[in-house]
């Protein structure tokens, strides 16, 4: 698919067909500073180990946990945090498509309890004391599963930051605002990464309306 119409498909399947889907979608090239996840950008010295009872590390991510199915949550569970935890704040991201040049966000939470270890399939409200945080739809959305578009497997990476404190309500806003207040208080993270790919039994993406005609 050339660059163009790729760009078109990728907008549609995401949900962003009011961006300007040339200058805003693409697929990430490896190495690029902007393939970078959360995990990356905010190293720290202590490894949690993070698991999902749907799939292995590395491993497809089944439909059912897409929005190409019924986009049911897959459930986590990661080992506990260092002493000194507060709180935990969970990052999904897929680095091998890009918006505005970043990967895309597809789930944020944020203030877990650091009590929490273990989020359950299936979960449609946070746990007492925690918050949605902000993915590629706005401010403060439940999870949003894969889409991935046509062509290769997406990784996408479900991440788990320990931290010695909580955040402001304000980082629900925005990815900044949320990395901004987790700056400097990763004491341990973990990831577990899943592959999604197209639904072969999914209809087509709906067609964009036609432009008004102009006067």
């Amino acid at each position: 698919m050339n660059s163009p119409i790729r760009a078109v498909a990728l907008s549609a399947l995401l949900g962003l067909a009011a961006m300007p889907a040339f200058a805003q979608v693409a697929r990430a090239t490896p190495g690029q500073p902007e393939a970078r996840t959360a995990l990356d950008l905010m190293p720290a010295k202590a490894r949690l180990t993070v698991t999902t009872p749907a799939f292995k590390d590395g491993g497809d991510i089944p439909f059912e946990n897409t929005q190409y199915r019924s986009n049911t949550f897959p459930g986590l569970s990661w080992s506990k945090g260092p002493a000194g935890t507060k709180s935990y704040v969970l990052i999904m991201q897929d680095n091998d498509l890009l918006v505005r040049g970043a990967p895309v966000l597809h789930w944020t939470m944020f203030n877990i309890p650091a009590h929490v270890t273990k989020l359950d399939v299936g979960m449609t409200t946070p746990p007492a004391g925690s918050s949605y945080g902000p993915n590629y739809m706005g401010a403060a959305k439940p999870y949003t599963g894969p889409r991935t578009p046509p062509g290769p497997k997406d990784h996408y990476h479900f991440e788990i930051f320990a931290l010695d404190t909580t955040v402001p309500d304000a980082a629900a806003n925005s990815y900044e605002a949320l990395t901004t207040a987790m700056a400097g208080h990763v004491l341990a993270s973990g990831e577990v990464v899943g592959l999604g790919e197209k639904d072969p039994n999914a209809p087509p993406p709906a067609p964009r309306p036609a432009a008004p005609p102009s006067k």
